[in-house]
């Protein structure tokens, strides 16, 4: 246990902000400049100084342009788009179903997000208007579709609708989604490369076009679940209190799963299947920093960003020059962090029992 002093200090909230930001910072620049070719520091802040603000280039390399710019940045960013999406939809599922346990994953949107994006893929679908936009539109349809398949299944078994109800039937559904995918991968020919390396997940080879797909749904899904973070304080003491409080329940309740879903989609379905950053995270922080979403909800933002940044990284260079699918480090370091959330949670209820 850590003493008193240490643990207030730690759970100020200006410390909390100014070492995520200050993590997310370090991971950004850490992502840009580390590869093959190593970028310093400074002539990152003058080439970002450059596109950004319009200074001088004295002294930079002219080649590192191209990989700072054309390259590594997009990358970076959408890491963190993703990192960030993953982990506050998490956080948002968490506080709604008042279980650790909850999270796009174990819930089965991110399986019914791949299902769908997957199905763009195999069938080359485009839908009329919207172009580029085909792939996370039909990605977060699908998502959200699955979670209210997810509950209305898990209420005609239990009317209740029990939290561990729902994330054993988002773990039923995510197998059977999962033999879905199986089977159409089964079934391709040419594409069969293409939507296996998606399906495990990566943010490589991804420009700017990939950000501006995705910017449009994170910033929708974040604004709607900070704009309800009181709510899901509320809820998160159980439904009838938040009713006493004042709170319509059911709508709120609707808002946020749309938005979790919304966020989870738009993410899979621009760096595939990456699981367990909507779990480890938001429980790091509530450890660290405590439930309040109104905190909880922009640090997973921060700590989710930074993480999957670094993920990525490590993904790039740990058997350099090959690349691992970025899915397969966070299945790495996910899987034990749920195993140790699992046996903590089931020694509470032998404890309270």
């Amino acid at each position: 246990m850590l003493k008193p002093s240490i643990q207030t200090f730690l759970q100020n909230k200006l410390f909390a902000y100014t070492g995520a930001f200050a993590f997310l910072i370090a991971a950004g620049f850490a992502g840009i400049s580390i590869g093959t070719i190593h970028v310093p520091f400074r002539d990152i802040a003058f080439l970002l100084s450059h596109h950004l603000l319009g200074t001088g280039l004295d002294g930079v390399n002219p080649t590192f342009d191209n990989i700072v710019w054309k390259i590594r940045l997009p990358r970076v960013l959408l890491a963190g788009l993703v990192g960030a999406s993953l982990a506050v939809a998490g956080a948002a599922f968490q506080g709604l179903l008042r279980n650790p346990l909850a999270d796009p994953f174990t819930l089965g949107v991110s399986s019914g997000a791949s299902v769908g994006a997957v199905m763009v893929l195999f069938f080359h679908l485009s839908l009329p208007w919207f172009g580029s936009f085909t792939l996370p539109i039909i990605s977060i349809s699908a998502s959200i579709l699955t979670i209210f398949i997810v509950l209305l299944f898990a209420q005609s078994i239990e009317k209740s609708l029990k939290v561990e109800t729902i994330i054993l039937t988002g773990i039923i559904f995510s197998s059977f989604l999962g033999a879905l995918i199986s089977l159409m991968i089964a079934l391709t020919g040419e594409e069969l490369r293409q939507i296996i390396g998606w399906l495990l997940g990566s943010v490589s080879m991804r420009g700017w076009d990939y950000i501006q797909l995705i910017l449009p749904f994170f910033l929708t899904g974040v604004t709607l679940l900070l704009i309800h973070a009181p709510e899901l304080n509320a809820m998160s003491f159980g439904e009838e209190k938040a009713q006493h409080l004042g709170v319509n329940v059911q709508r709120k309740k609707l808002i946020v799963l749309l938005a979790g879903s919304i966020l989870t989609g738009a993410a899979v379905a621009v760096s595939g299947t990456i699981g367990f950053v909507g779990l480890v995270i938001p429980h790091l922080i509530r450890i660290l920093w405590g439930p309040d979403h109104r905190h909880l909800l922009p640090l997973s933002v921060l700590i989710g960003a930074g993480f999957l940044i670094l993920t990525d990284l490590v993904s790039r260079t740990i058997i350099s020059p090959t690349e691992l699918p970025i899915g397969i480090i966070t299945s790495l370091i996910g899987a034990p962090v749920f195993a140790v959330i699992l046996l903590r949670k089931q020694r509470k209820g032998r404890g309270t029992a």
